[in-house]
């Protein structure tokens, strides 16, 4: 029913008038807690719909001490995670988690980029998801601070950090592009990170180095400053380019420094991928927008994001059951996250990962390589 403009709105006096109960039946009915006769609850339900009846969200709030929002926090700066167009990794993440929070009527606060200062002493929220955090993580530090319950999108590196995780598979994925890379005839590839303790940096060195000594290459890493963004990999990759002329791969894992490393080359008049193949892990916009288009990995972030929401809520809901400690709250989020993802390697049960680095991580679903111009030698 629609309350015309104007109009008094009903209350919960009006429904308990309605249906010849007391108003305290209508509240257990409409929140479902209490003894209420089932068909009593149905009733009140329908009476209230055809009434148009909402209830009061703020005071339900004040009275279970809740806020029902969840932030969604990075420290990671915008220069990479969203760039110009604000429609990066981090904004893929935040539309997906947005949408499952609100299946649970919870709302999302997204919080810019947390360097410093106070951030997430600020606003009123339950918990939070934490993206890629650093092993000295500044959003981490605030909700410690603040005693707030949060869970890692991919691995924590802080050796103290025991948070449950959804694993975003960061060595996996720079498996997959340097299988490629060889499977295209590279013999000298570079691996590019960014110059942090983020899982995505740290698996991808370890996961380069034994791909390296798997087939006999010689390594070569390179680091660039996050908040570089694409000019701090132009800068990096044309002097990696000068230092040694025989590279003709570069994994370059941050995809803004990607797009430098694309005007590194341009520049240089090396010829892409003639000359030197670039691939990146992220298959956004930068990707898909580059000339040429980047080769990218698919990491099935509106899923992972969505797990991430579950096991936080997870979380949550055994916090204020009472519930038996953190990681089997995360157990019974991880298995509707799970469930939820319908298969994909890990996936499947919700299981949790030990994987790169020991921890309770829940298996986000398998990364899909998407081969691009930038890297296709061989069809």
């Amino acid at each position: 029913m629609t309350i015309p403009r104007g109009a008094r709105r009903p209350t919960i006096a009006d429904v308990a008038e309605a249906a010849s109960v007391s108003r305290t039946t209508v509240s257990h009915a409409l929140n479902g807690i209490g003894k209420v006769d089932p068909r009593t609850r149905e009733r009140i339900k329908k009476i209230a719909a055809e009434l148009g009846y909402r209830p009061n969200l703020r005071a339900q709030r004040l009275r279970r001490g809740e806020a029902r929002a969840i932030a969604l926090a990075s420290s990671m700066p915008f220069a990479v995670a969203g760039g110009p167009s604000r429609l990066g990794f981090y904004m893929e993440v935040a539309a997906a988690a947005a949408e499952r929070a609100l299946v649970h009527e919870y709302a999302l606060v997204l919080i810019p980029p947390v360097q410093s200062g106070s951030a997430l002493y600020t606003v009123d929220i339950d918990g939070a998801i934490v993206v890629e955090p650093a092993a000295d993580d500044a959003a981490v530090a605030q909700l410690r601070e603040r005693g707030l319950p949060y869970v890692t999108l991919g691995r924590p590196t802080a050796p103290d950090d025991d948070a449950l995780y959804v694993d975003l598979h960061g060595g996996r994925v720079v498996e997959l592009l340097l299988d490629h890379l060889r499977v295209q005839g590279a013999r000298r590839p570079a691996l590019v990170v960014g110059a942090g303790t983020r899982h995505s940096s740290v698996d991808a060195r370890a996961a380069y180095e034994r791909t390296a000594a798997a087939h006999g290459w010689t390594p070569l890493v390179a680091t660039a400053p996050e908040d570089g963004g694409e000019q701090a990999g132009y800068d990096r990759c044309a002097a990696l380019l000068t230092e040694h002329p025989d590279v003709d791969a570069l994994c370059v894992l941050v995809d803004a420094f990607a797009v430098g490393a694309v005007r590194a080359l341009h520049d240089a008049g090396r010829r892409i991928p003639d000359d030197v193949m670039v691939v990146t892990r992220y298959d956004g916009l930068r990707a898909r927008t580059c000339e040429p288009p980047l080769t990218a990995v698919d990491l099935r972030l509106d899923r992972a994001a969505a797990d991430a929401v579950e096991l936080l809520l997870g979380r949550l809901g055994a916090r204020s059951a009472g519930g038996g400690g953190e990681f089997a709250a995360g157990a019974g989020a991880g298995a509707a996250a799970g469930a939820d993802a319908g298969g994909g390697v890990g996936a499947g049960a919700g299981s949790f990962v030990g994987g790169e680095g020991a921890g309770n991580g829940v298996a986000a679903p398998e990364p899909r390589l998407v081969v691009r111009a930038s890297s296709l030698r061989r069809r």
